[in-house]
């Protein structure tokens, strides 16, 4: 970098009007204007001639980022770049800004005769004296940017040219008239106001907002993490301003940016875009300031108010005071009689600026001129309100009930949270703090529910609101604390309650709680939600009762639960429907039944508890079906679920990626997530996890041949012969209790548990039940009926939907074969082995390609060491990459989230003993003499 670069910051950091870049991080949009700079450096590098381009916009809009844009471009093409700044406190100070752009070339000056030498030497300060006139400097200028213009090409780059000294203009001014012959490219950036048009009389080029697709990407690029709501109002708020959608997200509070807490009215500016307007707001008089308070507090649905508190805050000045307003180019009145800004940027600051007894006397003010029955006047009259409030309050409250009702429980929950704080009368204030905390569970603010139940108990509760109270509670410790102590302690007696003769209903609360009872009875297996749920059987709906009819004892009471699902779903109505997802989606999930269309009705309808519903639903069902790479969007989810507070959902997704390490065999990784997920689930009770991780060891070991222990682990969960009701995924260990015992040679035990499954009528349940049962007759059939039974397990109704268990069917039907020396061996072993190797089953793959070499035929692979080091997807990833792809390129293809592929790669390189991207070409093909 020159020394001009490094006095004057080619990307400046700290002021200006674009957002903080580096060098080497591309624009966002801004094609036309990137494309008009190439241009102009194209021709000067290739001895065209030059040019100049004067960029012109709002301030933040991004100039400084396209002169940065092409000070790196121009660096590249082997030009000299100079950079100058216009400062606003530094206008009084003669060339200042010609200074700047002249200071580092004056000491290599050759060819400038005596007088012009003498003139820049005035100029910058090194010769006391008169200054001569503007045309001797700009001639000297002009002949040493020549001089420098033949040794390499030169780029000239003035920023804030609003700024820029009045001599140092006309100096410009003339360098822009007089350089179209030289390799000089000259870029300035200004805004509206100011100099710039007299130094380019050119039409300038207008910089103006980013394009909705491209102001996405910005943030999206800047902030991965951020949550949609938040990017949504940021994105509203900035409106195409670079500067505020980089700076915006800044000010807020990390539970803000995840979208787990509720944003405030108004999203802060922070310094720098406060800076922006800070000048200019501080230069209005005081009934401008009120009537731009009044014009931002009011929004953009207060058109024709404008004229009322012209005359309301100006008296006789109106005119006077629109017209110091519109100078300052700050709003303009628009025909229809409506204040617009110029920005919504202005209309923050505006308010940043004002003291909060001005706001509250601007919202006063504004709720006098509206309607009563206006919603508008409800709003400004609690912003106003500094005392308790009662009637206030009440409308308040009755306005969030409202929007709740309408499906915005988070904006109802603000609502009730503003009526809460208005309450004089203790009690009030906490049944609408209770109500705010319900209302925000349910519309996905957890950490918020969290912090208003924590307000809650610093006083007592009263007895009418205590049902609510205790369903809020509950929520907060489920979901967010791991922690279901509270579910068994609190919701029995909230049932009884609710379901009293002329109970309040709270709003189908009875409904809610049953299902939160269910969770937390399945989960732990408590004794006392599961008595509380059968007293409360009768008293819930037809989904909650089929509900508790599948996860309460499966094997003896989830027959028909399929069929009844489908049927019940294809009576409900859409409004139904909603009221009942979450029951919808754990019955099905109890019986392998949460398929695509299930998952679709709710997709968008609801926040994010439902949604977190359908996305355990959608990870188990590709763990099912054999879509074991996109399975592993469960690790995605479970950070997205761990930044919303959703820590429980945390858990069963990792605990669905155990399932996929399992049948994959990497016990290495297996045993890392049980010390991480085991410790938890144990102190909050969670058999239904702790009992799952030992299944899922119990698989592992079967993959790699360890029978005994295999046998040991599950003979501990489901003894043979016996369904325990505390085991409602029962139906998974079944098959592989029955393939341990076989294997061991205990076919007693194996056909005791057989005759349990078929007492239990598993087949009665569900297709996967069905299909698992008649597998594992299949496993432990005795010779002469062996034929028939595999044939009949294949027969089951969708049994090629089960991808990972029909594989190991056809792994144990083959080896039948090829002990009897069949030929149709082959076929169903290499299905077999297809399957595994698609999967990374990496164990279950090789004990097939066992098979088949004892059978006659090479199994094709693995055939390589590499193939042996890397799982299926694993080899996918790192063959596209030594290609060159990026990781969002092989995400396309592979439909992969980049982070996930990263995940891979990031597994691969120590496998393959490579650091580098480079060096896997040679790792994944070596030389002949290094294979």
């Amino acid at each position: 970098m020159d020394s001009t670069e490094c006095r004057n910051g080619l990307d400046r950091t700290a002021a200006g009007d674009g957002p903080a870049r580096t060098a080497a991080e591309p624009l966002v949009g801004r094609r036309r204007e990137t494309d008009l700079l190439g241009r102009a450096l194209e021709r000067a590098a290739t001895g065209a001639g030059g040019g100049s381009v004067l960029l012109r916009g709002e301030a933040g809009i991004g100039k400084t980022a396209l002169l940065a844009w092409a000070g790196q471009r121009a660096r590249g093409a082997g030009f000299t770049v100079l950079r100058a700044v216009g400062a606003e406190a530094e206008r009084e100070f003669a060339f200042g800004v010609l200074h700047q752009i002249l200071w580092p070339l004056l000491d290599d000056a050759r060819s400038l005769t005596a007088p012009q030498r003498e003139a820049l030497e005035y100029v910058l300060g090194r010769r006391e004296g008169e200054v001569p006139g503007g045309f001797m400097v700009g001639a000297a200028a002009l002949a040493l940017l020549a001089e420098a213009a033949r040794r390499r090409p030169l780029l000239l780059l003035v920023d804030d040219l609003h700024w820029v000294d009045s001599s140092s203009a006309t100096v410009l001014a003339f360098l822009h008239r007089r350089s179209a012959d030289l390799p000089l490219v000259l870029v300035g950036a200004g805004r509206p106001e100011g100099t710039a048009a007299e130094i380019w009389p050119d039409r300038p080029v207008e910089v103006t907002a980013l394009a909705e697709a491209d102001a996405e990407t910005l943030v999206r690029r800047r902030y991965p993490a951020l949550a949609a709501t938040t990017a949504s109002r940021v994105l509203q708020e900035a409106d195409g301003n670079p500067l505020a959608l980089v700076e915006l997200p800044r000010q807020l509070a990390q539970g803000q940016l995840r979208g787990v807490l509720p944003l405030p009215d108004r999203l802060p500016l922070g310094q720098r875009l406060e800076a922006l307007f800070a000048d200019r707001l501080g230069d209005l008089s005081p009934p401008a300031a009120r009537v731009l308070l009044l014009a931002a507090l009011a929004g953009g649905a207060a058109a024709g108010d404008a004229g009322a508190w012209l005359r309301t805050a100006a008296g006789g000045r109106a005119e006077q005071v629109l017209d110091e307003i519109e100078a300052g180019g700050l709003a303009v009145l628009e025909p229809a009689g409506r204040l617009a800004f110029r920005h919504p940027l202005v209309r923050s600051a505006v308010i940043s600026a004002a003291a909060g007894s001005e706001q509250r006397e601007a919202h006063r003010l504004l709720a006098e001129g509206l309607a009563a029955d206006d919603p508008r006047r409800l709003l400004h009259e609690a912003s106003a309100a500094v005392l308790p409030d009662q009637a206030l309050a009440e409308r308040l409250q009755e306005a969030g009930r409202r929007l709740a009702r309408r499906g915005a429980d988070a904006e109802g929950a603000l609502l009730l949270d503003r009526a809460a704080a208005l309450s004089a009368d203790p009690d009030d204030r906490a049944r609408r703090l209770t109500w705010a905390a319900v209302m925000a569970a349910r519309g996905g603010q957890l950490p918020y529910t969290a912090r208003l139940v924590a307000e809650i108990e610093t006083a007592a509760v009263p007895p009418d609101i205590a049902p609510l109270f205790a369903y809020a509670v509950v929520y907060v410790d489920q979901s967010h604390r791991i922690d279901f102590e509270s579910s068994a302690a609190l919701l029995p007696a909230a049932l009884d309650a609710l379901t009293a003769p002329g109970a309040e209903s709270f709003g189908g609360l009875a409904e809610q709680a049953y299902f939160k009872l269910l969770l937390a009875a399945t989960y732990t297996d408590d004794p006392r939600a599961w008595r509380a749920l059968a007293a409360h059987r009768e008293h819930v709906s037809e989904p909650a009762r089929l509900c508790h009819r599948a996860w309460s004892d499966p094997a003896r009471t989830a027959h028909g639960v399929a069929e009844e699902l489908r049927a019940l779903i294809g009576r409900m109505s859409r409004a139904q429907e909603a009221g009942a997802a979450w029951l919808l989606l754990w019955t099905a999930s109890a019986v392998d039944a949460a398929d695509e269309d299930l998952w679709r009705r709710f997709t968008g309808q609801h926040g994010y508890a439902t949604q977190g519903s359908i996305a355990k639903a959608r990870v188990h069902r590709d763990y099912l079906r054999g879509r074991w790479d996109a399975a592993e969007d469960c690790l995605r989810e479970a950070e997205a679920a761990e930044e919303l507070g959703y820590h429980t959902n945390a858990l069963m997704f990792r605990l669905t990626w155990a399932q996929v390490l399992a049948g994959r065999g990497d016990e290495a990784a297996l045993e890392a997530l049980d010390r991480r997920l085991r410790p938890v689930a144990a102190g909050a009770g969670m058999r239904f996890v702790t009992d799952r991780l030992d299944h899922l060891r119990a698989l592992a070991a079967l993959g790699h041949g360890r029978y005994e222990e295999a046998y040991a682990r599950l003979a501990r969960l489901t003894p043979p012969g016996e369904l325990p009701p505390g085991l409602p995924w029962f139906h998974q260990p079944f098959i592989d209790l029955v393939a341990a015992a076989v294997h061991t040679g205990r076919h007693r035990e194996a056909r005791a548990h057989l005759a349990a499954g078929r007492a239990a009528r598993m087949a009665e349940i569900s297709a996967r039940h069905a299909f698992l049962l008649a597998a594992a007759e299949a496993l432990a059939a005795d010779e002469e009926e062996a034929e028939d039974r595999y044939r009949a397990a294949h027969a089951v109704p969708g049994a090629e939907s089960w991808v990972f268990d029909l594989a190991r069917l056809r792994l144990a039907h083959g080896s039948w074969l090829r002990r009897r020396h069949r030929a149709e061996a082959r076929e169903v072993l290499g299905e077999a082995l297809h399957a595994f190797r698609a999967l990374g089953a990496g164990p279950w793959a090789d004990r097939c390609a066992e098979e088949l070499r004892a059978a006659g035929q090479p199994a094709g692979a693995p055939a390589s060491g590499v193939e042996r080091l890397l799982t299926g997807q694993e080899l996918r990833i790192a063959r596209l990459a030594a290609t060159g792809l990026t990781n969002k390129e092989i995400g396309a293809r592979l439909r992969l989230s980049p982070r996930t592929v990263g995940a891979h790669l990031y597994k691969v390189f120590p496998k393959l003993g490579i650091t580098t991207r480079a060096a896997l070409s040679q790792a994944l093909d070596p030389a002949p003499d290094q294979a």
